[in-house]
């Protein structure tokens, strides 16, 4: 059984039982969602060919592949791992059951031997597409470091990870998300595409420079 170290235990009790408000309660499960990620990177895909071309796609293209090999080692982990989840472990655990927030009682005694908490598969995720997208894009990370870490605090939040469970993530996400960067960069010249997206620019929504 996944040993529980008492720092990782701490950590979860604080951020899952103590720091919570109606306004977190409300915000935070928006973080754990897959469906409005992919929505808004279809919507960024169409805003970028428009400016850029249709060759854009390719690199969302890898960055939905970095998240999907992510996805499956982090399943191929958590199956070995077999850590239970805090809802299943922890009494006193907040976490949501047909989308509203309930609480395990405090005389709760866990009665699983293991389960699936270890790593979590959202931060490494969002780990990856971070990485990979502040490589392709410079210009983001200023920012978009702030996805995984609001991903990651979402699922200490709800129950379903330790913090451990969320640092591992994060740690293999941006292991993978670089791998795929050095990887696409022995890549890309071979077919013929600018290793970044900024360098490729054929708008379809502007004439070209010669058209009068």
């Amino acid at each position: 059984m996944f040993p529980a170290y008492p720092l990782d235990l701490d950590l979860q009790l604080l951020m899952n039982q103590q720091w919570r408000s109606s306004a977190l309660d409300l915000l935070l499960p928006v973080f754990s969602l897959r469906a409005p990620l992919f929505v808004l990177l279809a919507g960024l895909l169409v805003w970028r060919s428009a400016l850029r071309g249709k060759g854009q796609a390719v690199y969302f293209i890898a960055l939905v592949l970095a998240m999907g090999v992510t996805d499956l080692t982090c399943n191929a982990v958590k199956h070995e791992a077999g850590r239970v989840r805090p809802q299943h472990a922890i009494a006193g655990t907040y976490y949501q059951a047909s989308g509203q927030w309930v609480r395990l009682p405090a005389d709760y005694t866990p009665d699983r031997d293991r389960g699936t908490s270890f790593p979590s598969a959202h931060a490494a995720n969002s780990m990856a597409l971070t990485v990979l997208a502040m490589c392709f894009w410079p210009r983001l990370r200023q920012g978009l470091w702030a996805l995984p870490v609001l991903v990651g605090w979402s699922r200490i939040y709800a129950g379903k990870h330790f913090p451990l469970d969320v640092l591992a993530g994060w740690i293999l996400g941006a292991m993978l998300g670089w791998l795929f960067w050095l990887g696409w960069k022995r890549l890309a010249p071979r077919l013929k595409l600018p290793i970044r997206p900024d360098d490729l620019y054929r708008p379809f929504l502007l004439p070209p420079p010669d058209c009068k």
